[in-house]
C-alpha cells in the first residue's frame, strides 16, 4: 500500500550541551491511516538551520565583497588608463612641437622639459605598480644603511617639486638644522616622503599650501605632512591607506593617482618598524599625515670608500650599447655620444661579442632579452675573455624583481639598472670608471 499522506516539516530549537540553542529543520511524510497503525513516524532532523543560515550570511557577505572588489578593480583600471594616457598625450604633443619648431629654441626646450617630466611620471607609476606586486607577494625587502637625513629630505622635495608647481601649491620644509643620521633604506625613505608630498599636492587646489616637518624625538624620526586641500571624510580615515582607495570626488589637480601611493607609504613605514596615521577635520579642511619610525642612530655614518681604482675621471669612455630594440639602442648611443663618449652599438649577443673583441669597451650596457644569445650568456662569455675581467658590465633591462637582480649578479654583471635610465646617473657611473689607455 502506498503512502497517501501529506509531507510535513517544521523548525524547532534544541539546546546543546554547551547551553546554546541551534535551529533544526525536520521533514516527514504522513502515511495512510492503515500504515500509521503499524509504523510510527519519526522525524529525521537535517543539518541545522543555524549552519544553513550562517552559510547564507557568508555567501551574502562574499557576494558583496566580490562586487566591491570588482568595482574597485574597474575604478583602478580606469584610473590606470587615465594616468598612462595623460603623459603619453603630452609626450606625443611635445614630439610634434619638436618637429614644428625647428628654429625656435625656446619652444623646443619647453617641449623637451615636458617630455622629461612625463617620462619620469610614467617611470614612477611603473615603479609603484611593481612595488605593489612585491608587497602582495611579501617580496619587498629593505637595503638598510646609515644615511644622512638631509639628503633624503632634499631628494624627496626635489622629486615632488614639479608636482607642487604644476598644482600651483607652495611647499614649506622644516627639518633639524644639524646633521642627523638614520638607519634605513634611503631610497624607500625618500619614497615615503615623496609619496606623502605628492599626495598632498594633488589634493590641494591652486593657491594652497603644503608643509613638510621632519624632526627627531628621542630615537624616533617623526615626519608630518600637512596641507590645506580637500580633506578626508570621517568614514574614509580608517581605510585611507588601503590599496586602491581614493577619496571620493576629484582631486583639484588633473591627476588623482591610482590609490596605491599611501598604501606603499604604510607598508614601507611598517617595514622600518614604524607607524603612519591620517587626520582631518573633514571635507574642505585639509589633511595631516604623521609617520613615526624608530631609526635614528647616534653615531654618524662614514662615507663608503670608493672602490679601488674607481676615481672620478670625467674622460671620454669606450661604451658598447647592446639592445635588440633599434630605437632604444640608437637613442642611448646618441645620448652617450652627446656626453662625449665613443659608442658602439650591437643588436644581439653574438654581435656584441664580436664588437667587444674589436673595440675593447670600458663599459657595456647590456639588455637581457636578446636574440641569438641572451644577456646572461653574453655576459658570461665576455667575462671568460682575457679583456672581459675588468670591464664594467651593466644590465640595462626592464626586469627589476629581486630574482632578476640575483640572476644578473650570478651571471657576472656589475650593476643592474631598470629602464628608463637616468642620464645623470649614467654619466656619474661612467665618470667613476678608472682611467684606461685607449684601445689599439
Amino acid at each position: 500500500m502506498e503512502d497517501t499522506g501529506e509531507e510535513w516539516e517544521d523548525t524547532f530549537p534544541l539546546r546543546g550541551r554547551d547551553g546554546t540553542y541551534r535551529w533544526f529543520l525536520s521533514r516527514c511524510r504522513c502515511p495512510s491511516a492503515t500504515r500509521r497503525r503499524h509504523r510510527p513516524v519519526v522525524p529525521a532532523p537535517t543539518p541545522t538551520l543555524t549552519e544553513q543560515r550562517q552559510l547564507k550570511e557568508d555567501l551574502r557577505a562574499l557576494s558583496f565583497e566580490l562586487t566591491e572588489t570588482n568595482r574597485r578593480k574597474d575604478e583602478f583600471l580606469a584610473a590606470l588608463s587615465h594616468e598612462l594616457r595623460n603623459p603619453l598625450g603630452a609626450v606625443r604633443t611635445s614630439l610634434a612641437l619638436l618637429q614644428a619648431a625647428e628654429d625656435q629654441p625656446a619652444i623646443r626646450a619647453q617641449a623637451r622639459a615636458a617630455m622629461e617630466r612625463q617620462v619620469a611620471q610614467m617611470a614612477r607609476l611603473l615603479d609603484d605598480l611593481l612595488d605593489v606586486s612585491r608587497i602582495t607577494r611579501d617580496r619587498l625587502e629593505l637595503r638598510l644603511d646609515d644615511v644622512d637625513l638631509s639628503d633624503i629630505v632634499h631628494a624627496a622635495v626635489e622629486a615632488s617639486r614639479p608636482v607642487c608647481e604644476a598644482a600651483g601649491v607652495s611647499l614649506t620644509v622644516a627639518q633639524p638644522p644639524g646633521p642627523v643620521h638614520v638607519r634605513g633604506d634611503a631610497a624607500r625613505l625618500q619614497q615615503v616622503l615623496g609619496n606623502l608630498l605628492t599626495n598632498a599636492a594633488k589634493y590641494t587646489g591652486a593657491g594652497g599650501r603644503v608643509w613638510l616637518d621632519v624632526e627627531v624625538r628621542g630615537a624616533d624620526l617623526v615626519v608630518r605632512v600637512r596641507d590645506t586641500g580637500i580633506g578626508i571624510p570621517p568614514e574614509m580615515l580608517s581605510r585611507i591607506f588601503d590599496l586602491f582607495t581614493q577619496v571620493d570626488g576629484h582631486a583639484p589637480s588633473s591627476q588623482g593617482g591610482l590609490g596605491i601611493g599611501l598604501s606603499l607609504v604604510r607598508r614601507l613605514v611598517e617595514l622600518h618598524g614604524g607607524t603612519v596615521s591620517a587626520a582631518s577635520d573633514g571635507p574642505g579642511h585639509g589633511s595631516t599625515f604623521l609617520a613615526r619610525m624608530p631609526i635614528v642612530v647616534d653615531v654618524p655614518a662614514t662615507a663608503d670608500a670608493a672602490p679601488p681604482g674607481r676615481e672620478a675621471g670625467g674622460a671620454c669612455r669606450r661604451v658598447l650599447v647592446v639592445d635588440d630594440d633599434p630605437d632604444n639602442a640608437e637613442s642611448l648611443a646618441l645620448l652617450l655620444t652627446s656626453m662625449g663618449h665613443r659608442v658602439t652599438v650591437a643588436h644581439d649577443g653574438a654581435e656584441a661579442l664580436d664588437r667587444a673583441a674589436a673595440t675593447r669597451p670600458e663599459a657595456v650596457l647590456l639588455d637581457i632579452g636578446l636574440p641569438v644569445l641572451d644577456g646572461f650568456e653574453t655576459c658570461r662569455r665576455m667575462r671568460a675573455e682575457p679583456w672581459g675581467a675588468d670591464v664594467l658590465i651593466v644590465a640595462l633591462t626592464g626586469w627589476g624583481q629581486a630574482e632578476d637582480r640575483r640572476r644578473t649578479q650570478q651571471a657576472g654583471f656589475d650593476r643592474h639598472i631598470v629602464k628608463p635610465i637616468d642620464p645623470s646617473a649614467l654619466q656619474s657611473l661612467l665618470e667613476s670608471l678608472p682611467r684606461t689607455p685607449a684601445a689599439s
